[in-house]
């Protein structure tokens, strides 16, 4: 008989895939935010100020300011240098490289690799055999989905580069929340992390993301809806979120959700007419979504049968 899902698990998946659904859409409204040529250090510093001020407003608003404790806060220092500071400029720029929301989203697909290594050495979190081939036949599917042309193109290694430094940021952000879960909410470990964030990225905010300032286009509509949304969804939101899905299913686990980021990208630019999704993507898609599921497999005492 298969074992029974924990309804309290069902929510997390759901939770998890809301989340990277968030995600997959920010690589669209970054886009636009690049094309209106509005700097990286500007709206990388305002989407992420503006997350930590909502989460401060709700936080208070229902009586769920915490202090840190003076033990944790090396680990919410480091964890907002991880990210937002050092994820969100790599990815960022990484995008503006590539030229293409999916083909940026792709190297994301690593995260598990790491992930299970840091999972097992630091929380002693068990990943079977299935889990593993799991997360190839992800990896295989999202590859699939993300290579549109069949071909990486000659800046997709300054891309891979600079995305690759953001999936290991990733990872030490997903080991450092781990944690500290035990002792904050998700929203009070997410708004300390923009908040902090944000002062590491002022001064670059200050020196390069105010060059060349033009008021009618930085506070024009078409910039400050990407903006909003970025920060209330894909940041306060999204990442409220997904502090509970590593918190309830552990860093390597989680991991394989967020490879899935290139997937949700991929359908919405498809949904949106932004990009075109050919017979072996959707295939990619298939494969990806049978990997998660193995991922996420559990193999129970079967002492009880």
């Amino acid at each position: 008989m298969a074992p029974r899902v924990h309804p309290s698990k069902i929510l997390t998946y759901i939770a998890s895939i809301f989340a990277i659904t968030l995600w997959g859409m920010s690589y669209i409204w970054t886009d636009k935010l690049i094309a209106l040529n509005i700097p990286i250090f500007y709206f990388v510093f305002v989407r992420i100020l503006l997350a930590g001020i909502v989460l401060f407003l709700f936080n208070t608003a229902y009586g769920r300011i915490k202090r840190i404790q003076r033990q944790d806060w090396p680990k919410f220092l480091l964890l907002a240098f991880f990210e937002p500071f050092i994820y969100f400029i790599c990815e960022t720029y990484g995008l503006k490289v590539t030229g293409s929301p999916t083909l940026s989203a792709m190297v994301i697909a690593t995260i598990p690799i790491f992930s299970i290594g840091a999972g097992m050495l630091f929380f002693k979190e068990k990943v079977n055999f299935i889990n593993i081939i799991g997360i190839l036949f992800s990896l295989v599917g999202i590859v699939m989905v993300a290579m549109a042309k069949g071909e990486l193109g000659d800046k997709f290694i300054w891309g891979i580069v600079l995305l690759l430094i953001a999936v290991i940021a990733e990872v030490g952000h997903a080991s450092i929340t781990k944690s500290l879960a035990g002792n904050y909410s998700s929203q009070i470990i997410v708004m300390y992390q923009f908040l902090i964030g944000s002062i590491y990225l002022f001064p670059l905010f200050l020196t390069k993301g105010l060059k060349g300032f033009d008021a009618e286009v930085y506070f024009s509509p078409e910039a400050w809806y990407p903006l909003i949304c970025l920060a209330v969804l894909c940041s306060s939101l999204a990442f409220s979120l997904w502090v509970s899905t590593i918190k309830n299913l552990g860093v390597a686990k989680s991991s394989i959700f967020s490879a899935l980021i290139p997937v949700a990208a991929a359908i919405i630019a498809w949904v949106l007419g932004h990009e075109y999704l050919n017979s072996r993507q959707w295939i990619g898609i298939f494969v990806s979504t049978i990997g998660v599921i193995m991922s996420q497999y559990t193999i129970k005492n079967k002492i009880s049968e």
